[in-house]
């Protein structure tokens, strides 16, 4: 169907669709039948990649885990050891097993350094190390600080003593490295918005990935952070996508290639020559060129065995024409040879009558023979062409014969004529001529020198005129109407009624008028 079928206001999806070439609802239609395969492949990937995901997930959550399990374990027993120790020297300054037993522990540990101080900041154990102001602690309070190259742990005593532990960042990240072999990653301890890198993680690219777990430590709200990279998009990864995507959109392509060529093309070259046919020829299938469906060559001779089947027809149909038209002129050339004859006869017997009233009765049913005459041989002139009867030349050689065929006594009848260029058909031809014929020998009657009028113009309407008659001899009198009641009234009445029309007569001015159908102008 074509998108001209479809109503101007048609709204909505089905209307849009219905309007689209069909080249492109083909090609819609594929892309929609191979999507799922589309998604199924590319699910598939997203799959494979979550799997990835999930396995470094979890071996990454095993190495948060021992990592800081490790790492608590490491200083929440050194601060217990530097605790008791504090609490030991607040008791005794001079406990030397004490604060050789807590150097031992710290000795393990290499670089990690400690020092507990007295009230005045004197070191009563461990080592002097420089260490930015801090304030002060509250008894047996833990505080961590993060600084440029470690962490600080600081113990607050109930005395006014503090203990001091730094560990370097060399240390904290050999305390948080996992056991065993482990793939490539980063480590941090993070607070409040605060970040200690203990070990970064190359960067893998604008595509890289990772995935981070973070573990608490008890430990003044301290966290290990643990991160590995996840599963990279690769470029293989990515061409694998890509080529999906693209062999989704080549199916679908070739697909309506396939069938654009098959069917459509071949189809559109079909309709443009069927629209172009023109009745009479015959389709020529060769010009075609080669199609490719077998059922688009049998739709195309098809159309090639109804196109012969019109051109024989038309042939009949012309042939038919032909003998109707030599027919037709001869019933015309008959009929007017009958009409020649009756009036050659009425002429004859004209000329043979014995008194004056015969002969202006022979005259008068000559005048109503040769109007009937003359619509008859204007309507044969227009037959050919359909078009309808001049009605001012049809009144035109009217007016000339009832001027040549009237009495002596009225050699001084004088006929104006006012006719508009209009067209009739044959019926509302022969009505107004015999109408114009009785209201004019009506006139004669009353008076054989009256000057008669015959106007015929347009209206408002396209398909109406306005016929009028005028004349002094049709003014109301008492001889007027003796003859409309003896003669002329019925006949009028009833050719107005031919016409299907009113005829309307004007009294003080002597005046017949009525509205007659027309077919049109010249």
């Amino acid at each position: 169907m074509d998108s001209t079928d479809l109503e101007p206001h048609a709204r909505g999806p089905a209307a849009a669709l219905a309007r689209m070439p069909t080249g492109a609802k083909v090609f819609l239609i594929l892309v929609g039948a191979l999507l799922p395969l589309a998604l199924i492949a590319l699910f598939t990937t997203i799959r494979t990649t979550q799997s990835a995901d999930t396995e470094a997930r979890a071996r990454l959550h095993a190495i948060a885990d021992e990592s800081s399990g490790i790492v608590e374990n490491a200083l929440s027993n050194q601060v217990s050891q530097m605790s008791r120790t504090l609490a030991a020297l607040e008791q005794d300054p001079q406990d030397a097993p004490s604060c050789t037993q807590l150097a031992g522990s710290f000795a393990a540990q290499g670089n990690v350094r400690f020092a507990i101080a007295d009230q005045r900041g004197r070191i009563v154990c461990g080592q002097r190390f420089s260490l930015p102001a801090a304030p002060a602690l509250r008894p047996s309070e833990v505080r961590a600080s993060f600084l440029d190259d470690g962490l600080a742990i600081r113990i607050g005593g109930a005395l006014g003593m503090n203990a001091t532990a730094w560990y370097p960042v060399s240390a904290l990240s050999a305390l948080a490295r996992p056991s065993g072999f482990v793939p490539d990653y980063g480590a941090a301890l993070v607070r409040d918005g605060e970040r200690l890198v203990l070990r970064d993680l190359d960067a893998s690219g604008p595509l890289g990935r990772r995935e981070t777990a973070r573990s608490d430590l008890s430990l003044d709200d301290l966290a290990l952070e643990m991160s590995v990279p996840g599963a990279p998009i690769t470029s293989p990864l990515i061409i694998a996508t890509v080529l999906l995507v693209l062999m989704w959109i080549a199916a679908a392509a070739i697909g309506w290639f396939v069938v654009d060529r098959l069917l459509i093309r071949p189809l559109r070259r079909l309709r443009t020559s069927v629209g172009k046919y023109q009745p009479g020829e015959v389709l020529d299938m060769k010009r075609f060129g080669a199609m490719p469906a077998q059922e688009i060559r049998e739709l195309g001779d098809t159309f090639q065995q109804i196109t012969r089947t019109v051109q024989i027809h038309e042939a009949d149909l012309a042939e038919g024409l032909v003998r109707q038209t030599r027919l037709t002129r001869e019933v015309h050339h008959r009929v007017k040879n009958n009409l020649q004859v009756i009036s050659s006869l009425i002429n004859f017997h004209a000329r043979g009558a014995k008194s004056a009233e015969a002969s202006e009765a022979y005259a008068s049913i000559q005048r109503r023979v040769d109007a009937l005459a003359v619509v008859h041989r204007h309507h044969y002139a227009e037959l050919e062409e359909n078009r309808g009867l001049e009605l001012r030349s049809v009144l035109g050689e009217l007016a000339a014969n009832i001027r040549a065929t009237a009495p002596e006594r009225a050699a001084g009848l004088g006929i104006t004529l006012e006719i508009e260029p209009l067209l009739v058909n044959q019926d509302v031809a022969i009505a107004v001529a015999f109408l114009i014929t009785e209201l004019v020998e009506l006139a004669v009657s009353c008076n054989p020198t009256t000057q008669v009028r015959i106007s015929v113009k347009g209206g408002e309407d396209e398909d109406r005129a306005t016929l009028r008659v005028n004349a002094p001899a049709l003014v109301g009198s008492a001889e007027l109407e003796a003859l409309l009641e003896s003669r002329y009234g019925r006949v009028i009445a009833g050719l107005a009624r031919q016409l299907r029309t009113r005829l309307h007569h004007d009294p003080l001015v002597g005046a017949y008028e009525a509205s007659i159908a027309i077919t049109g102008r010249p």
